[in-house]
């Protein structure tokens, strides 16, 4: 059964104008990537945790801060590998310096035994819309267009 993931899609408005928080993957496979490899803050919801509230908890986890505010609900998506993605859109400011993101492990490098930390997202970058489609994944760019379209900006 396909998982599935909560998210924000924190935005700001720059003279009239949407710009997205986008968050680049840590760890060594992401490393050397950038175009169509950046994604909105998401995380599995905790056994009985809505998808608000997980989204409000992965954002927190992955970017250091809490998700404060009203969420407009984006509707789901289905990611090219098959997990599912419920997206909410939050009107706010954040300050990509002040990144602190939760780390994981991982055997690295691969069958070396050896155990190695990595945050979850290693950077975080404000996009206009245009720049943004081209730096998401691919399967989360309709969540831009729905947040033009909820902004009434398309």
């Amino acid at each position: 059964m396909p998982t599935t993931s909560a998210g924000i899609l924190l935005y700001r408005l720059t003279g009239g104008r949407p710009e997205v928080l986008l968050a680049h993957p840590g760890g060594p496979f992401w490393r050397r990537r950038d175009d169509a490899a950046w994604t909105l803050p998401k995380g599995e919801p905790a056994p009985g945790e809505n998808a608000e509230a997980a989204a409000r908890r992965e954002f927190a986890e992955e970017l250091g801060t809490p998700a404060a505010g009203p969420l407009r609900p984006l509707g789901r998506l289905r990611q090219k590998g098959g997990k599912w993605v419920e997206a909410f859109a939050l009107e706010g400011e954040f300050e990509p310096a002040h990144l602190r993101s939760n780390l994981f492990e991982l055997e690295w490098p691969p069958r070396s035994g050896r155990r190695a930390s990595f945050p979850e997202i290693d950077r975080v970058a404000w996009f206009a819309l245009d720049q943004a489609r081209s730096k998401i994944l691919p399967s989360q760019a309709p969540l831009l267009d729905r947040l033009a379209a909820l902004l009434g900006t398309d």
